[in-house]
């Protein structure tokens, strides 16, 4: 019963989205107790703090994403963004590099960046998001630069992964810039 329910979730989700939601299916084929563990990450991903705070949240997301692959996912990621009201040429301006154009975005953008990276140095945007949005907002970053890169990487270890893209946002086209 509990598969049945899975499915048709994934279902309505690949149908809202445009998204190929076939590892999906066959993560919940695999075990039902998997696929009720993947029905469970949105509860980190989604987690944007302090609603003054969701474009730095929308960028830390992007920015852990991008990183772990530029294609579906990231596009998605976009759609969940302007779903929540962030707007459209800050998203652009972060995945073309472009942080001081894209405000806040661009800083959780660059906070996730330095957060994922290999350096032990002190994470500047963190403490800027703290002063700035409070501890609410620095643990949504937290959690979006640390879960951003799970579905890629995921993905890619079922075989499911995908080359880079340019991103779509709002009918404009974003090249990922390196």
């Amino acid at each position: 019963m509990i598969r049945k329910w899975l499915h048709a979730g994934a279902r309505s989700f690949g149908k809202k989205y445009n998204y190929d939601v076939g590892y999906m299916h066959e993560v919940i084929k695999a075990s039902s107790r998997a696929g009720l563990a993947l029905t469970f990450l949105p509860m980190v991903t989604g987690y944007k703090g302090p609603p003054e705070a969701r474009d730095v949240w929308a960028g830390a997301l992007l920015a852990s994403t991008l990183d772990g692959d530029c294609g579906p996912c990231g596009q998605l990621i976009i759609t969940f963004a302007l779903e929540a009201g962030v707007q459209g040429d800050l998203l652009l301006a972060a995945v073309e590099g472009r942080f001081d154009d894209a405000q806040d975005v661009g800083l959780g953008f660059q906070f996730a960046r330095h957060a994922i990276s290999t350096s032990y140095e002190p994470n500047t945007f963190g403490e800027i998001i703290h002063s700035r949005f409070g501890e609410q907002a620095l643990v949504a970053a937290s959690f979006a630069a640390a879960s951003g890169r799970f579905y890629p990487v995921f993905k890619r270890g079922l075989g499911e992964g995908h080359a880079c893209q340019a991103l779509n946002i709002n009918g404009r086209i974003g090249k990922v810039a390196v």
